[in-house]
């Protein structure tokens, strides 16, 4: 039993604790891991939005290059370039201005002096960085690769040394121009930066205009990227949620090297301006560009905003954003949120600088309520896991513990049996052969061995029939004739033929009778054999008072019913064991040192009887000592007393 249950205890029990205990460990973790899963999931659908957007502005800047060869051909470059804005603006309807500007920088479209204050302002605002007069803080479109071949103006070495942080500003977001994001999301995640700097420092490293600088250049490149590794690293780079972006200062003739095609983007006074940039060929003396119309482009993109997002919960909204943060589309009009404050957001590119498609979250607490209710209900299983791991343990336990009892009990029951087998047949062997031999000679001695060989032979087949009948009803093979009997006749005739064999034992017998018949549906052999098996129980623990008494009677509670009382003065059953008597193999006084003959199976018989009767066996102490087995069955119907019917 010890053993058993110690390998359970180390196989079982003991694993099933400490899963429950790592699952509840876990839980606490449950709001985290629904947070950084709809995180994941949004960020894939800001960054899809992000991109998408940044496939129309490639698709604007491939229909801006078709508008240009469409305005060139037939015609004179230079004639062309002198009406490039109104030619432009009348093809291509997200020019605000057009420009053209030749090798020496002179603006030759649009004129300083034209009627339109949008192209006299641009000319103002622009003027002097076309013409290479100055340097100015421009976003350059990351797909354009910086060329470090000498341009129209080469600059001289120390404006190499300049031009070349440009690079690496453009390339990995590094430098003094970096500015804060207009937006704090509130899910931001920096490990994708951090692989990004990662997979760019590849790229750097394997960039030939790089391994072809000079030795400072080099040193000065290699200083900016670990400083960008460090900042990336820093505690202060969550904090400051700086922009992956970094202008570049340089003159435009730097800046676009000798590129066919490009953007650029700039703030002047606080507003954004884009410019598209081409030129027919790699040697043609005259650069073609556009300034775009911001709000004919924001009605570009607005459709792409406002496609339907699956993936996105009900009331949920995707919103495109400018570098202010005030919201320019969004997929669900009239929605409101704190706009800089977006669940997810993924900047938009070099081209519009400092815009974002953000992701905000109608209802903020129903992911913390989502994750406390998954935690209660997770939490709940496994308490009712646990609960049912210790019930079924206990369970085993009782079990086994039952099975082991019941062993020792059929073990204890074949020694009981043997010896209640042996006890009878030396009796009869004994006294039949000394009536074989002829020594007994005393007619009164002759007919007193007869007595006893016949007592013995009837115990002996009551202990024998008392096996079989519990084997056929362990088989379920047990069948009884049911008729209408008389259970008071039945008890007196089984008191008669019990008697001789009680007063021989030296037992006062009484038996009190009703004078009318109380009438069961019953077998009146297998009742009898009830009887029997209760008055066997009263003699065998009779103890010094041999005093029997059994009572028939017709009872009215709590359902009327007939009663069969066995009375008796002798030893009881122990207190806490009134059912177990009832158990099969199982002995209130179990020992065969005891001298108390049985099998433990009289009284387990008696009950399944009578309630394969319908009624039952009950055991209740006697008053002044002793035992009281009661015997109770349901009266026949002729029995059952008539109903009265309510007067009207």
């Amino acid at each position: 039993m010890k053993k058993v249950a110690l390998l359970y205890i180390a196989a079982v029990f003991v694993p099933s604790l400490i899963l429950a205990w790592l699952a509840v460990r876990s839980l606490r973790d449950q709001q985290f891991l629904l947070e950084r899963q709809q995180s994941l999931l949004y960020q894939a659908v800001a960054d899809a939005k992000a991109k998408e957007v940044q496939d129309a502005l490639d698709d604007c800047q491939r229909s801006f290059r078709l508008s240009v060869n469409g305005l060139l051909e037939k015609r004179n470059l230079i004639d062309a370039a002198r009406t490039f804005d109104d030619g432009l603006r009348k093809v291509w309807p997200l020019a605000e201005v057009g420009f053209a500007v030749d090798s020496k920088g002179a603006i030759l479209s649009p004129s300083p002096y034209s009627s339109r204050p949008e192209a006299r302002k641009f000319c103002a605002d622009y003027g002097r960085f076309l013409g290479n007069l100055q340097s100015a803080e421009v976003y350059l479109n990351p797909k354009q690769s910086f060329n470090n071949a000498p341009a129209l103006n080469p600059p001289p070495q120390s404006a190499q040394e300049q031009l070349a942080e440009s690079s690496l500003n453009r390339r990995f977001g590094l430098g003094k121009s970096q500015q804060l994001r207009s937006v704090i999301p509130q899910q931001q995640s920096l490990s994708l930066q951090n692989n990004a700097l990662v997979n760019k420092s590849l790229q750097f490293r394997a960039d030939p205009s790089v391994q072809q600088a000079s030795q400072p250049q080099a040193q000065l490149l290699q200083g900016q990227l670990q400083a960008g590794f460090n900042y990336q690293n820093s505690p202060q780079s969550e904090d400051s949620q700086a922009s992956k972006m970094a202008a570049a200062e340089a003159e435009f003739r730097q800046l676009i090297g000798e590129d066919l095609e490009g953007t650029l983007a700039r703030f002047v006074d606080n507003k954004l301006n884009v410019l598209y940039w081409c030129r027919p060929s790699r040697d043609a003396p005259v650069i073609f560009g556009a300034q775009l119309s911001l709000p004919r482009l924001i009605d570009r993109l607005r459709p792409i905003v406002q496609q339907a997002e699956p993936a996105l919960q009900g009331g949920d909204c995707v919103a495109l954003l400018d570098d202010t943060a005030r919201p320019l589309a969004l997929s669900h009009p009239g929605f409101r949120a704190a706009w800089k404050r977006p669940f997810v957001a993924t900047e938009i590119g070099e081209t519009l600088p400092h815009w974002e498609a953000a992701v905000y979250v109608a209802d903020p607490a129903k992911l913390t309520r989502s994750a406390q209710g998954l935690k209660l209900t997770l939490g709940l299983v496994i308490a009712i896991l646990v609960l049912a791991i210790a019930l079924g343990s206990w369970l085993i336990v009782a079990d086994l513990n039952r099975q082991l009892t019941l062993a020792r009990q059929k073990t204890d029951f074949v020694s009981n049996v043997s010896h209640e087998l042996k006890t009878p047949l030396t009796s009869i062997r004994m006294f039949s052969e000394l009536l074989a031999e002829g020594r007994v000679t005393d007619p009164a001695k002759e007919r007193s061995y007869l007595e006893i060989i016949t007592a013995e032979t009837a115990r002996l087949t009551r202990l024998i029939n008392n096996v079989l009948d519990f084997a056929r009803m362990e088989r379920g093979e047990t069948k009884y004739k049911f008729q209408k009997c008389d259970i008071a006749r039945v008890a007196e005739e089984t008191a008669a033929s019990y008697r001789p064999h009680l007063q021989a034992g030296g037992f006062e017998f009484d038996c009190e009778l009703p004078d009318c018949p109380i009438l069961v549906n019953g077998d009146p052999d297998a009742l009898a054999q009830v009887i029997v098996n209760l008055l066997s129980n009263a003699e065998k623990y009779s103890d010094t008072r041999k005093e029997i008494v059994m009572r028939v009677r017709r009872q009215g509670a709590p359902l009327p019913h007939a009663e069969v009382q066995i009375l008796d003065r002798g030893l009881g059953v122990p207190k806490g064991c009134e059912e177990k008597v009832f158990e099969k193999f199982y002995r209130a006084h179990d020992s065969l040192s005891s001298g108390i003959q049985g099998s433990g199976l009289g009284l387990t018989l008696a009950r399944q009887i009578a309630r394969a009767h319908g009624g039952e066996v009950l055991y209740e102490a006697r008053p002044g000592g002793g035992s009281c087995f009661s015997l109770r069955l349901p009266l026949s119907t002729a029995e059952q007393p008539e109903k009265p019917t309510p007067s009207p």
